[in-house]
């Protein structure tokens, strides 16, 4: 860990050791606040600690269920697609994943919603479709980017497309992958938010409170945990990203 610690560049140290700080600055801030601010009964009782561990567990468990999803479907395809075999076929699949990122995300959980019913499992269908794009994306430049003279130079060593694919292309595609594998965990962070208006909880819940019952310190309290959240999960992606990749590679 120190060897790739030393060979971290400079953003990814700062980043390493600044997102925690800043996230715990953001809940040490908003924690000083909840016990010395003037809340009502309404504000109180939503913004108690009990309540909005609650509502992060199911925000957290909504984005691993979706990673989980995204990471089992989006880089098989990416490897699929980068075979000589699947030449014709790569545009149109890379061309369907661009449609299904463009699309907003609030208008694919709705529509789904309106089409499959409401509840968690909607949401998870919505936000996979939604974190699918930048892990196949990365998945494919990962892939595409490695030394073709590096794969020719395995395959004369005698090595089976298979042992190629699996001790070659992907521990040097690895560092490409968790780059697009973060961003997609940020992203559904984020978009996780809407789960709330389709029933499937999160801590979008205290936005759409906040905004429903016009309790603005309900609707930013909503939205810093939102953030924070975000911030905790880019820095867990960064240390796997850092860390997760072969030796020599980091």
């Amino acid at each position: 860990m120190r060897e790739r610690w030393r060979h971290a560049s400079a953003e990814d140290r700062l980043l390493l050791v600044g997102l925690p700080v800043l996230v715990a600055v953001l809940l040490g801030g908003w924690s000083l606040w909840l016990g010395i601010a003037p809340l009502d009964d309404v504000e109180a009782r939503t913004l108690n600690w009990p309540s909005v561990l609650t509502l992060a567990g199911q925000h957290l468990r909504l984005v691993l269920v979706c990673s989980a999803i995204v990471m089992l479907t989006a880089v098989p395809l990416g490897i699929a697609l980068t075979r000589r075999r699947a030449g014709a076929v790569a545009p149109v699949a890379m061309g369907l994943a661009n449609m299904g990122q463009a699309a907003p995300v609030i208008g694919v959980i709705v529509l789904l919603a309106l089409l499959l019913g409401f509840g968690f499992w909607v949401a998870v269908l919505a936000l996979s479709v939604y974190g699918f794009l930048p892990v196949l994306a990365n998945t494919v430049a990962g892939l595409r980017g490695v030394d073709p003279h590096v794969v020719e130079s395995a395959r004369g060593m005698g090595m089976s497309p298979r042992q190629v694919l699996l001790r070659v292309e992907l521990p040097l595609a690895v560092p490409v992958i968790m780059s697009g594998v973060r961003t997609a965990l940020v992203l559904m962070v984020g978009a996780g938010a809407f789960a709330t208006f389709i029933d499937a909880g999160g801590l979008g819940l205290l936005i759409q409170t906040g905004i429903v019952m016009f309790r603005y310190s309900i609707l930013v309290s909503g939205a810093l945990l939102v953030a924070c959240l975000a911030l905790a999960v880019e820095w867990a992606g960064r240390v796997v990203e850092l860390f997760a990749a072969p030796r020599g590679i980091a």
